[in-house]
């Protein structure tokens, strides 16, 4: 029993000891950018009047392929730190992602430029029709013009549609200078803004938008029990 208390003391003790080098480890570690430098070195002969024509003739003949360097011509190679930056965790943006026919979902997803592409299939812009609210709508640029589907329509305060977001687009909140997380009270909002994903009708030069009503669920067929006859 004696050994067993002290084995687990010592499990204890080398497990805290392992958080804390954990800990610390993440507090030191910084991202650097090195260069790396590998040196080709060949020695050529030619005839020359003077040292500057024989580097010339030279420089000529290796612009023209005659002096090819190869993995045999390798040398050496050296290692250069050119940058430092202190690691900062990833910043995450709480959004509401609309995809075409079907219903919003809210997400979480990077702050960074390339996570918004990704999450749009491309090029972003952004819109801001809700002028009382601090959102936007994030969306792919190029949407329309990559024939990607019709999501929802945009609506004046009359709810006449005036404008179609092509393609996946995000709801996302406004920070004083960048986008910001969607507070939850505006997720909601717009959840039921979006709730309904909508079909588009080319008529002429007018488009109608018509809501996507939801499949109803399947009935099971009701099996009625055996009718008792007499006997």
């Amino acid at each position: 029993m004696l050994n067993f208390f002290i084995g687990f003391a010592f499990f204890e003790a080398g497990a805290i000891f392992g958080f804390f080098v954990a800990a610390l480890l993440r507090m030191t570690m910084k991202k650097f950018e090195v260069e790396i430098t590998e040196t080709l070195q060949r020695t050529v002969t030619v005839e020359a009047a003077s040292q500057e024509e024989a580097e010339r003739m030279v420089d000529r003949g290796w612009r023209d392929g005659d002096y090819v360097l190869t993995d045999e011509d390798y040398v050496g190679v050296d290692f250069k730190t050119t940058g430092e930056h202190e690691l900062s965790e990833k910043k995450m943006l709480d959004v509401l992602l609309v995809k075409p026919n079907e219903h919003p979902r809210n997400v979480s997803i990077g702050a960074e430029l390339e996570d918004l592409q990704q999450a749009v299939g491309g090029s972003i812009g952004a819109s801001y029709p809700f002028a009382d609210d601090p959102v936007a709508i994030v969306y792919n640029d190029d949407g329309k013009l990559m024939g990607l589907p019709l999501n929802r329509a945009l609506r004046d305060e009359d709810g006449q549609m005036y404008d179609a977001v092509a393609g996946t687009f995000l709801v996302v909140g406004l920070g004083e200078e960048d986008f910001a997380s969607l507070p939850p009270e505006m997720a909601q909002k717009y959840e039921q803004l979006f709730h309904q994903p909508e079909a588009f009708l080319k008529l002429g030069n007018r488009l109608l938008v018509l809501s996507v009503p939801d499949e109803p669920p399947t009935e099971k067929p009701c099996t009625k029990p055996p009718a008792e006859h007499d006997r």
